[in-house]
């Protein structure tokens, strides 16, 4: 190690030559000896307690490192991949692509966030920046950076505003608006809860007509490469087996039988494109979903809020959460209350009474307001 004084044409500046503990060698330029000094003994101590980061890695290209990132993680899902490949390609190499790691500051991550505030939904920012997130704490952990810029970064609120839930005859008009098609489709969002995927990944061999069941053991999600995919539930808990009302048997049978299926057809799907294909969701939200939205006068719905009215229905009907939580399979029951659970107004007006009829019995009989 040394420092060495060197005259240039914009004045004195003093290289710092250092060797890395791999042999190779790296140096730095400061213009004063002092902040020579102070960077070599920082070097030596960053040494001696085992926390020292080879400076080079700093320098490597957000673009280069969030690539090899991306194909890091064998285990991911390629729902995920795809989705995480999407946000790189169109929010953040566009900023960052050509940067050096070390270059990215809390102060330019805030900003971006306010930036992608101002055009779009809390959770789409939280989506992106967790992205971003994942990146630089993964430079981190190969010793890339020392420490990550994402220090301190303010989201913004979610929207707390409750969406209001479709009523009972909203879900008739909506059946019956996508036609005889699809109308069993939106029964099993409805009345089991069941995602967008997990419907049109659904196999003839998957109702136990026996015994009254629906078999959640595939989904169809988008891969990488753009293309729709079949492939198991993102969780352990998204595989499970749903009891089913008669009702929904009996619209599935004649689904089946409508398609010119048998139950001997296992391996068909219910729901497919006109060629038989794997559906893709951008196309039949386009084609089928929006469409029906509108002619039943309930535009600007998704899918996912049939899910959400099972949900809610399920706690109104005072359903524990245990067997709540795997009816609609998430791995935790907070999820089930957090997200899902919509309090309706019947069941606020349904509590105001129950409660009123234990502290004042006296009054519950009575048609006019209590006395004072």
């Amino acid at each position: 190690m040394s420092i060495e004084r060197r005259q240039t044409s914009r004045g004195v500046v003093y290289d710092v030559r250092l060797r890395a503990p791999d042999g190779r060698s790296y140096k730095r330029r400061f213009r004063t000896r002092k902040e020579a000094e102070t960077f070599q003994a920082g070097e030596i101590a960053s040494r001696a307690k085992g926390t020292w980061i080879d400076p080079r890695g700093a320098r490597m290209s957000f673009g280069d490192w969030s690539a090899e990132w991306l194909q890091s993680n064998p285990a991911k899902r390629q729902s995920s991949l795809a989705r995480d490949d999407s946000i790189l390609r169109n929010h953040l190499l566009p900023v960052f692509g050509d940067r050096p790691l070390g270059s990215i500051t809390p102060r330019e991550l805030q900003g971006l966030v306010n930036d992608w505030t101002a055009r779009a939904a809390p959770r789409t920012v939280r989506r992106q920046y967790d992205v971003i997130r994942a990146v630089l704490a993964a430079a981190v952990e190969v010793d890339l950076l020392s420490r990550t810029p994402c220090r301190g970064i303010k989201m913004p609120r979610p929207d707390s505003t409750p969406r209001d839930l479709l009523q009972p005859e909203e879900l008739a008009a909506l059946a019956a608006a996508v036609g005889p098609d699809w109308e069993a489709m939106v029964w099993l969002g409805a009345l089991l809860g069941l995602r967008w995927g997990e419907c049109a990944g659904l196999r003839v061999g998957r109702i136990d007509f026996a015994g009254s069941r629906v078999h959640i053991v595939e989904q169809v999600t988008r891969a990488s490469h753009g293309q729709m995919m079949a492939g198991p539930p993102k969780s352990d808990a998204g595989s499970r087996a749903l009891g089913a009302p008669a009702a929904l048997m009996d619209l599935l049978e004649g689904h089946i039988a409508r398609l010119g299926l048998t139950r001997q057809d296992s391996r068909a799907l219910l729901f497919a494109e006109a060629d038989g294909d794997l559906l893709d969701y951008s196309n039949w939200r386009n084609r089928v979903w929006l469409p029906a939205c509108e002619k039943a006068g309930v535009p600007g719905r998704v899918f996912h809020d049939l899910r959400r009215v099972n949900a809610t229905a399920l706690v109104a009907e005072g359903v524990d959460v245990k067997t709540a939580q795997t009816r609609l399979g998430h791995s935790d029951p907070r999820l089930t209350l957090a997200i899902y659970a919509q309090a309706t107004s019947e069941a606020d007006r349904a509590a105001a009474d129950r409660v009123a009829a234990r502290l004042r019995p006296e009054a519950t009989d009575k048609t006019g307001p209590p006395a004072g």
